[in-house]
């Protein structure tokens, strides 16, 4: 079999270094290194599921499900492994952070909250927020995650763009560890309403189909959906649709008409409306510059 493993640097500069690992490995069990370097803060996203980290120092085996994740500080280098014997590829995200970058950006002589926040970082006390499983990923970081993998641009408007979508990404990260309620590790209604939604946001869906084919009220899907996951569900298909276009519009060979009907719009007008409102400029132009 040949071996189909992928580990692509997506970015890196003096402060940031982010790694992207997808695909299969030859032997039985998919396998991969990742190596945290001193004095540096990261961040793990595990997109796929049953994945075993060991960390090499101390041993320590830790097992993750699709979709959570973890913030490790490391105080000197250090390196760990990730398996899975799952069919599914081998896959997630690593984002490194170099100490000062964390320092500068929240200034803990500035606050004494912020001061307890780095001391809190360095102390790892983010790994597992407030219990003893790690926390999974919001429907935003997931956003956010899919922004990185996929943005295209170069030089500094690049850098500038990583270090936004990290930003954002400790803003999420904070925030759910400040709320006083755990997240419940699989809250079923959310979950199968996200679910219908990944998997037909293509289609001309409404609240109203959802709650009809999985027998909720509709009024209660929209509640919960933004309970778990701090938008609506309308917002959420928007958004998905538009990160699928914005995939599509740069393929000349498509036309936009091709492209609002393969993300869910009936007319293209809507479709234009909806992403001139999301990147402030019509798809045509975006296509063209």
């Amino acid at each position: 079999m040949k071996n189909l493993s992928h580990k692509e640097l997506l970015f890196r500069s003096e402060a940031i270094k982010i790694l992207f690992q997808e695909g299969f490995i030859s032997e039985k069990i998919h396998q991969s290194d990742i190596i945290e370097g001193q004095s540096s803060f990261n961040l793990l996203f595990f997109l796929s599921s049953n994945i075993i980290l060991k960390a090499q120092d101390c041993g320590t085996k830790l097992s993750f499900k699709k979709n959570q994740y973890i913030l490790h500080y490391s105080r000197a280098e250090g390196s760990a492994e990730l398996w899975s014997e799952n069919v599914e590829p081998l896959k997630y995200l690593h984002i490194q952070i170099d100490y000062e970058y964390i320092f500068n950006l929240i200034n803990p002589d500035s606050d004494k909250e912020n001061e307890e926040t780095l001391e809190r970082m360095i102390r790892n006390n983010y790994i597992f927020l407030h219990q003893q499983t790690p926390p999974f990923m919001t429907v935003e970081m997931h956003m956010i995650l899919n922004e990185i993998i996929s943005y295209s641009k170069k030089g500094m408007l690049r850098k500038l763009f990583i270090e936004a979508k990290i930003i954002k990404l400790l803003m999420l990260i904070f925030e759910q560890f400040g709320e006083k309620n755990t997240f419940r590790e699989n809250p079923k209604i959310p979950s199968m309403i996200k679910k219908f939604v990944d998997e037909n946001y293509h289609r001309n869906i409404k609240v109203e189909e959802i709650g009809n084919i999985i027998g909720i009220n509709q009024n209660k899907i929209r509640k919960e959906f933004k309970a778990q996951y701090q938008m609506t569900v309308n917002d959420y298909i928007a958004e998905l649709r538009m990160l699928k276009a914005k995939k599509l519009i740069i393929n000349n060979d498509i036309m936009i008409k091709e492209i609002a009907i393969e993300c869910g719009y009936e007319y293209v007008q809507n479709f234009t409306r909806a992403f001139k409102k999301k990147f402030g400029i019509s798809p045509e132009k975006f296509r063209n510059e």
